[in-house]
């Protein structure tokens, strides 16, 4: 072992087998661990979101309960439209994949842009926040660091989701519990402490509503109530993450899912409506200098012994400031698995579906990573600001995707008998989602939620641009496939365990051909051989690897389909030089890197075969870019390279396409 790859192995860790029967139970996530690692996102609102509602109302703290209320109702709409999402999609249904599913691929992918966006600055605005708390604690003297201390936040959480799913997960449960149980302690003290004064909060609720309707009038109050309730906003962020991530969840996924949407629904709303009716009970005011949470625990805990408050305070507001930072994994939970995604609709580059030796997107979690970097330098990790920007992406998916699901609903209604209730439920979804990205929208518009529009825009165009390339060599390689039109399959009886039943000739030369799938390419890339070396090869050896990429590791069957699809594309190629009277072998693999199982192969080629000569085919397009380079593969000139480094031939057959 190198010592780079030794110490990637300490760091990243070792590898692991996408073919082992138990690999997909021993890194998905069961309830508990999908609601840390996806719910703390919204938990940790509970940091910022109530404390903007209650500081909305400071004249009129009672209509806190109404938005209270109305938030609860909210979370709990958005989750049952989202439960039902799941149902719709059980291998996983984010707002991209929905939106391209249900009403079409343009708005799939606006759908999923915003998507991306709101990840990255999920993970800016949490660490970013948890920072700020951190360094409250810390004289003004230490203020410069907090930009370069969240990045080193954010470049641990990249190692730690480089590593994998559950790695990334585990560490952070201590500290999700112990923000969870000082924050549920809290809110049941308060009401425990004054429940002979619960009646007088509905009282005083009632007469400031009634006050404010003599005051200000309907529409006046209205408005009230409604900047309150879209201020808060930030706090529905996060539940969409649980149907994006399903693929990451443990069987039965569906179920699991659902389990996961009703941890966080309940401990969500739990805390939303606790910490304002705490508020209230302790009539909380905002002190400049402290949020509102730091003063509710030092007036809730006053009575107390001074040492024993302290002590509370202290580790409850440094849990609030972890918890922020364990909600930024939800960024990276998400992100990269709407980047592979878009990457399988040919999106973004289509490396970003690729699997690590870790079995992570890992080009997906530096992507976000960098991304998050870039921004809290960019803001100098201003928290003021990146709300600003934070809430706006996440409903444009949340909209989207109540849409195409009340579309859906309507298109089945002759043949589902409970469409009338379940179109309500997303109905009724859409509804709300709609109207808080108007409210959210016109509200923080010149505060700098232009700048949001105008990101996300850029990154469609940006998408829709990559896409375009990818089209024009699609129709560029169709020419290619023509090739394959004319050639007869009719015989079944023209191979036996992937072997020709022509002889092999053993004093006769050997090509190796690299190939992947029947296509155009690859016969082109065999006619080529002919073409220059005529009747110098006997044998013919075709390799295929069948990549495991985010697309196929969903399960055992799909890896199954995938080794199945792979032979019945390689046993054409056999049939084609049996037809033409030549000995032709079929090899093929499986695994996560062309390059890495095709270097497995050759041993045993070399072995068997003592006159060999390796080939593969390469497209050239009418423009050598730097976008052609990104957007497609140039794995044959690897594979060369470790081959010449091993005195082995490879030529690659250059195929222009016009």
């Amino acid at each position: 072992m190198s010592f780079f790859t030794n110490i990637k192995s300490k760091i990243i860790g070792e590898k692991l087998d996408p073919h082992d029967p138990k690999i997909h139970h021993a890194i998905t996530l069961m309830a508990f661990l999908a609601w840390v690692g996806l719910g703390s996102d919204g938990l940790s609102s509970s940091c910022y979101g109530p404390q903007e509602i209650m500081i909305s109302l400071a004249n009129h703290p009672h209509l806190s309960i109404l938005i209270a209320l109305a938030s609860v109702i909210t979370i709990y709409v958005i989750a049952s439209s989202y439960s039902q999402i799941i149902d719709l999609f059980p291998s996983g249904g984010g707002g991209y994949y929905v939106a391209t599913k249900l009403l079409n691929p343009t708005l799939g992918v606006i759908s999923g842009s915003a998507l991306l966006i709101d990840y990255a600055l999920t993970i800016t605005v949490s660490i970013a926040s948890g920072t700020d708390a951190l360094f409250s604690f810390l004289p003004p003297a230490f203020h410069p660091l907090k930009v370069g201390f969240s990045v080193i936040i954010v470049i641990l959480l990249i190692i730690l989701n480089m590593r994998g799913v559950k790695e990334s997960v585990g560490p952070l449960v201590p500290i999700f519990l112990v923000f969870v149980i000082s924050h549920v302690f809290i809110m049941l003290y308060a009401i425990f402490m004054h429940a002979s004064t619960l009646p007088a909060v509905y009282q005083g609720t009632v007469h400031e509503f009634s006050n404010s309707m003599t005051e200000f009038g309907f529409f006046g109050t209205f408005f009230i109530l409604m900047h309150a309730y879209s201020v808060g906003a930030g706090t529905y962020t996060g539940i969409e993450a649980v149907s994006n991530g399903l693929p990451l969840l443990r069987e039965p996924k569906v179920q699991t899912a659902k389990k996961t949407m009703n941890y966080m629904a309940a401990s969500l709303s739990f805390f939303v409506f606790g910490l304002l009716l705490a508020y209230l009970l302790y009539n909380v005011q905002y002190i400049e200098g402290k949020t509102l949470n730091a003063v509710l625990f030092e007036n809730a805990t006053a009575s107390w012994n001074p040492t024993a408050s302290y002590i509370f305070v202290i580790i409850t507001l440094f849990s609030e400031a972890a918890i922020l930072y364990v909600a930024g994994q939800t960024g990276f939970l998400g992100g990269p698995r709407v980047l592979a995604n878009m990457a399988l609709d040919r999106w973004v580059p289509s490396r970003f579906a690729a699997l690590s030796d870790r079995l992570v997107t890992q080009k997906g979690v530096l992507l976000m990573g960098i991304s998050a970097i870039i921004l809290m330098i960019a803001t100098n990790g201003s928290v003021a600001f990146l709300v600003v920007l934070y809430s706006i992406n996440v409903f444009i998916t949340f909209s989207l995707s109540q849409l195409g699901m009340v579309k859906y609903w309507w298109s089945v209604r002759k043949e589902n008998n409970k469409w009338i209730k379940k179109i309500l439920i997303n109905g009724i979804g859409l509804i709300l989602c709609t109207f808080i990205l108007i409210s959210v929208t016109i509200v923080k518009f010149n505060e700098g939620g232009w700048i949001t529009i105008v990101i996300t825009g850029s990154l469609i165009a940006i998408v829709m641009f990559i896409n375009k390339e990818y089209r024009n060599a699609g129709k560029l390689l169709k020419k290619l496939d023509s090739l394959t039109e004319d050639i007869d399959f009719s015989s079944p009886d023209v191979m036996l365990d992937g072997e020709s039943k022509l002889k092999f000739d053993p004093q006769g030369r050997t090509a190796v051909l690299m190939v992947n799938g029947f296509s155009g390419v690859g016969i082109h890339s065999l006619l080529s051989i002919f073409r220059l070396f005529g009747d110098t090869f006997k044998n013919y050896v075709f390799i295929q690897v069948g990549v495991i990429d985010a697309g196929v590791f969903k399960g055992h069957q799909e890896v199954d389909q995938l080794k199945h699809d792979i032979k019945d594309d390689i046993g054409k190629y056999i049939k084609f030089m049996n037809d033409h009277g030549y000995y032709a072998e079929a090899i093929t693999t499986t695994g996560l890197d062309i390059v890495d199982e095709t270097m497995k192969l050759v041993p045993e080629i070399k072995k068997k075969y003592s006159k060999v000569v390796f080939f593969g085919g390469q497209l050239v397009f009418p423009k050598d870019t730097i976008l052609t380079r990104l957007l497609h593969n140039y794995t044959v000139f690897t594979v060369q390279r470790k081959l010449y480094s091993e005195g082995i031939e490879f030529i690659i057959l250059p195929i222009k396409l016009r």
